[in-house]
């Protein structure tokens, strides 16, 4: 008797001391959708989804400039060049030839507006204007022996390839998509935000659940282990009961421990994905409820297959495909490039006759690459462009059928999921009405105290199930939202300003 007196109190005594050490500061209560309002605005996720598709947003601005004129300013800053240069004459009295070294140099300085347009076939056009001065002396610049003037008041350049792949033509049809596929992947990109948001959210609110139940459970199993010793006292139970209401009392401490432990960490785990620097106790707010939603497995495919970002991304590859096979044919076979220019340019002593009647200048060139053997290399490399391109179309195929397979799986996951927070919210309110019969039981010595434990835990089981439900229905929802990019409650596409976005 002693000895059981002296384990209870040592125990009462060591339990006493559980969650005295309090959070300071200020608590924040967050409920679900002010949650994901903060992620998006602030989270580190959130930052980093920005910053990619700003390179995406730059590299389109670079594609589409390309198509525009350019205009650029060329010079060469004096260029001094001295030498000593053998020099091969005459002798006028004799006849002999005679050799003399001449220690003439230079100074050249030159500059040029030019006009540069890339063509749709391929080719590059481009019209520009330029002057050089260059200056002559001998020994020292003191000495200076001629300055001449060399003008090209206009000149037109044509450099075509005749035969080759058309490198814009394939631009034009995969750039505009991989922009398009950025704008996608941004969505998507804070539709994963979400979903993880939702993950940290129902994570800290099922470490919640778990304080409450464990500072409940504490306190009741107090009630009951004096309860319990009351009546071992009076011979109405043995010592096997007497030990187990200790050992529940103990255990619950325990899991309180525990439990307090898991939601700081929690917590924390919180606060660093929503970007939160101070150090604020977070308290989630559970919705009661979830919305009546059904959704038809066509019309979420039909959304999806318009606007997921990985078929825009299936599409890139068929192209990339097809180019490649492109590519390979026309290296393999005869090419020729086209380069042809126009020009106007005169040479004078000085700057005015420098411009005074243009003479004409014309280039006209051709160059040929006709293979004559080459050992089967170039039909080998068509062979293997063709062969991943085959094999590019069964995998998009093969993606395309898995890709639908998860979306008809998500969707029915999803309206299941309502009929099961349904029945959770049932089992709650079963579970927590029959552990209060089954404790008014105990306390009037009508059942054990393993009848007491059972419903107990089934109150602790069906308390848990309820937030994991809640959970569930919101995860299957911001899934099929983020695979159709489309918001079912409010019947309309996610969207962004993505002209505010890049600002």
């Amino acid at each position: 008797m002693n000895r059981i007196i002296k384990y209870f109190f040592t125990l009462a005594l060591f339990c006493s001391g559980i969650g005295v050490e309090a959070q300071e500061g200020r608590v924040r209560t967050v409920t679900l959708e002010e949650a994901l309002d903060l992620a998006r605005r602030q989270s580190p996720e959130a930052i980093r989804a920005r910053n990619t598709f700003m390179v995406q947003y730059w590299r389109n601005q670079s594609y589409r400039a390309s198509f525009l004129p350019a205009l650029s300013f060329d010079a060469s800053l004096p260029n001094f060049s001295r030498q000593i240069i053998s020099i091969t004459a005459t002798d006028p009295e004799t006849g002999e030839a005679r050799h003399d070294f001449s220690s003439d140099f230079s100074s050249q300085l030159s500059g040029g507006f030019y006009v540069r347009q890339n063509l749709p076939t391929g080719g590059v056009v481009s019209l520009g204007t330029s002057l050089s001065r260059i200056d002559r002396f001998r020994d020292n610049l003191g000495n200076k022996l001629s300055t001449e003037y060399m003008s090209t008041p206009l000149n037109f350049s044509l450099d075509q390839s005749l035969f080759g792949v058309n490198q814009r033509k394939w631009d034009k049809k995969i750039e505009p998509l991989y922009y398009q596929e950025a704008k996608k992947n941004y969505i998507k990109q804070m539709e994963d935000l979400a979903q993880n948001v939702i993950s940290y959210f129902f994570n800290l609110a099922s470490a919640q659940q778990a304080v409450a139940i464990a500072q409940f459970n504490q306190a009741n199993n107090d009630t009951l282990v004096k309860i319990a010793y009351g009546r071992y006292q009076m011979g109405t139970i043995d010592e096997s009961d007497l030990l187990q209401s200790e050992l529940n009392y103990s255990n619950a401490c325990s899991s309180l421990n525990e439990a307090l432990l898991s939601l700081e960490n929690q917590q924390n785990r919180f606060r660093s994905f929503l970007g939160f620097n101070e150090r604020t106790a977070v308290e989630t707010l559970l919705p009661n409820e979830v919305p009546e939603l059904f959704l038809s497995v066509d019309e979420v495919l039909y959304l999806a297959k318009d606007h997921n970002p990985a078929l825009i991304d299936q599409q890139i590859q068929l192209i990339q495909a097809a180019k490649n096979v492109a590519e390979r044919q026309a290296s393999r076979g005869f090419s020729a490039n086209l380069n042809l220019s126009f020009g106007l340019n005169q040479v004078a002593d000085n700057l005015t006759e420098a411009y005074r009647n243009p003479r004409d200048m014309q280039t006209v060139r051709i160059g040929l690459s006709i293979p004559i053997l080459d050992w089967g290399r170039g039909k080998g490399l068509v062979r293997m462009a063709q062969a991943d391109q085959e094999l590019v179309k069964a995998r998009v195929d093969q993606a395309m059928i898995d890709f639908e397979q998860e979306v008809v799986l998500s969707v029915r996951q999803f309206n299941m999921q309502r009929a099961q927070f349904s029945i959770a919210v049932k089992a709650d309110t079963l579970a927590q009405r029959r552990y209060e019969v089954a404790k008014q039981r105990f306390l009037m010595d009508r059942i054990s105290i393993t009848d007491m434990n059972n419903a107990q835990i089934d109150r602790d089981r069906s308390r848990q199930n309820y937030v994991d439900a809640l959970y569930k229905y919101w995860l299957y929802y911001y899934k099929i939202r983020q695979t159709a990019q489309f918001d079912f409650f409010r019947k309309e596409p996610l969207s962004v300003d993505f002209e505010e976005l890049v600002r």
